[in-house]
């Protein structure tokens, strides 16, 4: 080991982020050739992360990257195995460059995401950050999903992450209206918080017009079974039917939910004139599906 100088060893740590023994047994491997000593840290880190890649990932965080003039938004879940990592400044990095770069890129979809050159060191791809990263935290890490949006037209996209856990996140377009920008910025914050933090039930669909024909009709049919089996009679059972599916536009429609600041108001009418919720997406970490709103 005395071989290999302090001031090298440290150059190669702060490069790799690989542990002080490790990069020095690199460099002694490689007899003191820095690229050498990069490749063989890099092989033994992808080796190792397929050795963790069976282990379960079931933390991690929900994270957000809005380009600067608002006009493309991203969403990402990526999946650790402890919160003690999620919350570590080299996770929390990896987070912040998948959202930009999907920003960028504009993946199809998973697969083609951890194929692509990543945007900030094109030698790799991003899958092969995500395993490099794997190999100096020392645990498995999953890029589980991501969303895109791309304005279309005058308006913005904005995103919100619940603190300080960022295990909830939102995406959300909203077209401009009359709105002024400082405004509508405003707004898109205001329906952003409201949608991550909804409850009992988090919105389905930006408004009822939304809502599928077949998933109407479902539910429509469980309240016509209710109030008959309450004795209801036949020519009134149909009316409270369509009283219930009030209480479920209420609670699955966007616009129709009390806004979660001011609950004498619904979403739609905090919004101004001529603004629309385009569409949003929630991401809470580790369910089964977090998509809402037109695509």
């Amino acid at each position: 080991m005395s071989s290999i100088s302090a001031e090298v060893v440290r150059r190669l740590r702060e490069e790799t982020g690989a542990g002080m023994m490790d990069c020095k047994s690199a460099l002694l491997e490689a007899k003191g050739e820095m690229e050498a000593a990069r490749e063989i840290l890099r092989k033994k880190g992808l080796a190792a992360a397929a050795r963790r890649a069976g282990r379960t990932a079931a933390d991690g965080a929900v994270g957000a990257y809005i380009a600067p003039d608002a006009g493309v938004g991203v969403l990402v879940e990526v999946n650790c195995e402890t919160d003690f990592v999620a919350k570590t400044p080299d996770f929390q990095s990896l987070v912040r460059d998948v959202a930009e770069h999907v920003a960028q890129a504009a993946p199809a979809g998973l697969p083609a995401l951890l194929e692509q050159p990543f945007v900030k060191q094109p030698s790799l791809t991003v899958g092969q950050l995500v395993q490099e990263k794997v190999a100096v935290i020392k645990e498995n890490i999953v890029v589980r999903r991501f969303a895109r949006f791309e304005r279309a037209g005058a308006g913005l996209i904005a995103a919100y992450i619940h603190p300080p856990a960022a295990k909830v996140g939102v995406l959300v377009e909203l077209s401009a209206g009359q709105a002024d920008p400082a405004e509508l910025k405003s707004l898109a914050k205001d329906v952003a918080m409201h949608v991550a933090a909804a409850s009992p039930a988090a919105a389905l669909y930006v408004a009822r017009g939304e809502v599928p024909p077949d998933v109407l009709e479902k539910e429509k049919e469980i309240y016509r079974a209710q109030a008959a089996a309450s004795g209801k009679p036949p020519n009134v059972v149909d009316k409270i039917a369509e009283g219930k599916m009030k209480e479920y536009y209420a609670t699955f429609c966007l616009l129709e939910q009390p806004f979660i600041k001011d609950p004498k108001l619904t979403v739609g009418q905090l919004l101004k004139k001529g603004v629309e919720v385009k569409r949003f997406v929630r991401y809470r970490l580790g369910e089964e599906s977090g998509k809402a709103g037109a695509e």
